[in-house]
Parts: structure tokens; C-alpha cells; sequence
């Protein structure tokens, strides 16, 4: 098992060296410019600093800072006190404050403005039912919700809200945040959760509902940071507490509308705030430069879970293939895995390894096992008994069998599985970048949330691509590997996933 650990600890990300310093953010569009925000302080003070962007919700952000694996990231101080400590039901800003430091994080302070919850529909509907409060959606129980996935099960978010105010509504489902307001304009749903700084309000003209029970508490943007980096580097801190105090709730909602809807990046956005328009000096990497980055990252991921599975499978197909009884566990338990969602396991193994390419390194890994096992277990169990029969007669050891018989036999068998495999890691791994790993996935998500159809097709394109390339190189590695007879014989069995 050493090799498979050092195969995976050559794609986990390294963090740089010690002295850069990394931030996070959550995956809305408005952490990733504070993000930025942070990210160019830094660098702007002469040192080197990186951008976790969107990495998740907030639980595995705040995580991530805890677990050291980021630096520092903006938070909301109702968040904090509603969802990350509501079992210690925080009663003052001191008494969050000292939550944290028990966690070894410093709260340094707000940034200056609030993005609290409201609820929102469509000035048009709204204004036919007469709506303007939240309690006056009592009298509609056939109202259709569509909430961000993140509200559906927070402890500030839908169970608290209708308990609060006794909402009767059944037709309730969570959706990507950006996707609901999209349900919204399409009349897909009546009402959705908002963010008071998003540029959306304005843009799709809804009416924001009074919160007349007050059940929402304040979000003030606040900076968070690791108490060790003050010790590490007294300027970082320094540098990020200079935003402390500097953004106001109209600046942000204008940065918002920036990338929102105008479609700038969020770095060339931060970038205007801090040097003023035009003055910025950012470079901005071209289409070319962002494929050639987001494939190197893609194949990487791609060819080290691979190997390591490869690696595993066959022996285990082996076994599977020689050990009937045992055979069966084998099966059984490299299929468990692929009946797991694959963002379920993601976010199972981010606890275990970090954010970045650790957890989808494994995830892919357990993925591509079952083919490999499965056709390999096939591919030696339909060898002709003849076949074996003949070799046992002749004397021939049960290695020399294994290597020079029945394994050239499986070739076209077990090909087709590793070739199976090698298809669903592509694109399975463009999951990846929803904990930070990078690839063709990164692209497409931040389309997703900008509604950006260049940006999705950006990082689909490639990586139907890259399947397509993957199939045909296996095609053709099958072509120049196998003797002609077993050429012929894998065109005639087309084992393909079907048989793995």
C-alpha cells in the first residue's frame, strides 16, 4: 500500500511554500470577489498568496479554516452564530469572538456591510396576491418554494422559517441558489431566498418580503483569519485587515452586478476596487492558457487515480477470478462504491484529505475499481476449461499459467474494463472542482453560477473531448498490443461496459 499512497500524495495539492498564504471561499459570487479582494492585498504587499475559490457551502469552508488548510476567508456573523455554533447559541459578537479563538481563528473584525437573508418573489405575482410580508404567505399554501440547496437545511434557513412563522407550503424543494432565481423569472416558483446584496433583486424586479417577525438575524461581512498566521506573517495580517471598515452595501452590490451580470471576471472586479478602473496592471489569462491549465489538472487526476487503480483491481480480480467465495466479497464490495453519490463521497472524504485533489483523487480511485475487477474476474472465468485443462497436464507452474496463459486470454477483457474506467474518471472528475481540485469542472460550475453559457461549454467541450481521446487511445493501444487471434476474438465478444 505504500506506492498507492505516495501514487496519490504526488496530486495533492502542496499549498506552495510556507510562506504563501491561502484563501478561501464559499460558492457564491460575492465570497469568490472577497476572495480575490483578499488574494490581491496580499500580493499588492509583496507576498505570494493563493485563491481557493468557491470551494462549498459553509460548513466546509469554515472546516477548512479550522483544519488550517486555508488562512483566512469573509463570513457572515449570523452564520457564524445561527448555523456553525447554533448548539452554543452565541448572545454577543464577544462571545462568538471567543468561540473562535477556541478554534484557533481570530474574527478581526466587519468589512463594512451586511448581507443578511430576505425572501423574494416577482414584483408582478406579489402584487396580485398582495404579498408584502412574510407572514402574508399564511394565506397561500399553494405557493411554490424554490430555496438554495445551502437554506433547505440550515438551522437559519426553511425548517427554522416555517416553524417561526407556520408556513403551509409542501411544494418546497432546494435548487442551485442562482438557479432559483432563474425558476423565478421562468415562472417555475413563486419565491425563493435571497441575499440583500445581490444584483439579481434589481435585475429581475422582485419585491423583497418584510421579515415581520424578525427571525432573520444580521450577516455582517466579517474577516476571518488563523491565529498562527500572525505568527507566520505579521504583514499578511496586517495587509488583510486594511479592507476592515471599507465596503459599503451599495459598492458590493455593484461589484455583484459586475460579474453578474455585466460578465467580468471577479478578479478584474477586486482589482477596480483597489487601484481604480483601468489602473489595475491584472493579466488576465486567455481561453487557450485556461484550457491548457484546467487539462493539466484534468489529466492528472485522471491518470494517478487510474494507475492506482489499475494497480489494485487486477490482483483483486485475480483473487475474485481464482477464489469463487471470496470472489463474491471482492464484487460486492468495490460495487458499494459506485452506488454512492459521488458528491456524497466527496464530502465524506474531505475530512480525511483536506480540500483540493486529495478527496476526488480517492473517490475517482474507488470508481474505477469495479470495471477493472468485474472484467477482470469475467475475462478469467471464461477462459475455455480446455485451455486449463491442457496447461495443468503439461506440468506448468500456476504462476507461468497465471502470466503466460490466462492473463494474455483476459487481455481483451480487462482492457475493455480499464478502458470503461478510464471513460467515467473523466468524467467523474469534473467534480473535482467543487472541493477545489481543479480541471475541466472549474469552468463549468463558475458558468453555472454567472449563467454563462461560454463558460460551461469552456469546460464540457474539453472534456467530452478528452473522452473521446481516451476511447480511441485504448482503441488503439488494444490494436498494437493483442496478437491478431484475440484481436479478432475481442471484436467478436464486444465486452464493453455491458460485461464490466
Amino acid at each position: 500500500m505504500r506506492w498507492l499512497g505516495a501514487l496519490l500524495l504526488l496530486a495533492l495539492p502542496v499549498g506552495g511554500p510556507a510562506q504563501t498564504v491561502t484563501i478561501g471561499s464559499k460558492n457564491f459570487t460575492e465570497n469568490v470577489i472577497l476572495g480575490e479582494l483578499l488574494r490581491q492585498l496580499l500580493v499588492d504587499a509583496g507576498m505570494e498568496a493563493r485563491h481557493q475559490a468557491a470551494l462549498g457551502g459553509t460548513r466546509l469552508v469554515f472546516n477548512a479554516l479550522a483544519a488550517g488548510e486555508i488562512d483566512a476567508y469573509v463570513e457572515y456573523s449570523g452564520t457564524l452564530a445561527r448555523e456553525i455554533f447554533a448548539a452554543e447559541a452565541p448572545a454577543s459578537d464577544t462571545a462568538l469572538s471567543e468561540l473562535l479563538a477556541a478554534r484557533g481563528i481570530v474574527l478581526a473584525g466587519p468589512l463594512g456591510f451586511e448581507n443578511n437573508y430576505a425572501l423574494g418573489m416577482r414584483e408582478p405575482r406579489a402584487a396580485e396576491l398582495d404579498i408584502r410580508k412574510i407572514s402574508d404567505l399564511r394565506r397561500h399554501p399553494d405557493l411554490v418554494f424554490r430555496f438554495g440547496n445551502e437554506f433547505m437545511e440550515r438551522a437559519d434557513g426553511w425548517p427554522g422559517l416555517r416553524a417561526a412563522y407556520g408556513l403551509p407550503q409542501t411544494d418546497v424543494q432546494g435548487i442551485d441558489h442562482d438557479l432559483a432565481y432563474r425558476a423565478l423569472a421562468a415562472g417555475d416558483a413563486d419565491l425563493t431566498d435571497l441575499y440583500t446584496t445581490d444584483a439579481e433583486i434589481e435585475y429581475y424586479g422582485l419585491r423583497s418580503l418584510v421579515d415581520d417577525r424578525q427571525y432573520f438575524p444580521r450577516y455582517a461581512a466579517v474577516l476571518l483569519y488563523r491565529r498562527d498566521l500572525a505568527a507566520r506573517q505579521p504583514a499578511a495580517v496586517t495587509a488583510l485587515q486594511s479592507i476592515l471598515g471599507r465596503l459599503d452595501e451599495t459598492t458590493v452590490r455593484r461589484m455583484n452586478a459586475a460579474v453578474k451580470i455585466a460578465g467580468r471576471s471577479e478578479a478584474e472586479v477586486a482589482a477596480d476596487f483597489l487601484h481604480g478602473p483601468g489602473r489595475t496592471g491584472l493579466a488576465v489569462p486567455g481561453l487557450w492558457q485556461r484550457v491548457a491549465q484546467r487539462s493539466a489538472e484534468h489529466l492528472l487526476l485522471v491518470a494517478v487515480s487510474l494507475t492506482a487503480a489499475v494497480l489494485i483491481a487486477l490482483p483483486l480480480g485475480i483473487v475474485a477470478a481464482r477464489r469463487p467465495r471470496l470472489g463474491q466479497f471482492v464484487l460486492g464490495l468495490t460495487g458499494i462504491a459506485q452506488t454512492v453519490p459521488a458528491l456524497a463521497l466527496l464530502v465524506v472524504m474531505v475530512p480525511l484529505f483536506g480540500i483540493g485533489a486529495g478527496p476526488a483523487l480517492v473517490a475517482l480511485f474507488l470508481y474505477a475499481l469495479l470495471p477493472i475487477v468485474r472484467n477482470t474476474h469475467a475475462g478469467l472465468s471464461g477462459i475455455d476449461p480446455a485451455v486449463r485443462e491442457s496447461a495443468l497436464a503439461l506440468g506448468l507452474p500456476d504462476a507461468y499459467r497465471l502470466r503466460r496463459i490466462e492473463l494474455p486470454l483476459a487481455l481483451p477483457t480487462i482492457l475493455a474494463g480499464i478502458k470503461t474506467a478510464a471513460v467515467i474518471n473523466v468524467g467523474g472528475a469534473t467534480l473535482g472542482a467543487l472541493v477545489g481540485a481543479g480541471g475541466y469542472g472549474q469552468p463549468i460550475l463558475a458558468g453555472i453560477r454567472l449563467d454563462d453559457t461560454g463558460l460551461i461549454l469552456e469546460g464540457a467541450l474539453p472534456a467530452a473531448g478528452l473522452a473521446l481521446a481516451v476511447q480511441w487511445a485504448f482503441d488503439a493501444a488494444e490494436r498494437r498490443c493483442l496478437p491478431p487471434g484475440l484481436r479478432r476474438r475481442s471484436g467478436a465478444r464486444s465486452p464493453g461496459r455491458g460485461t464490466s
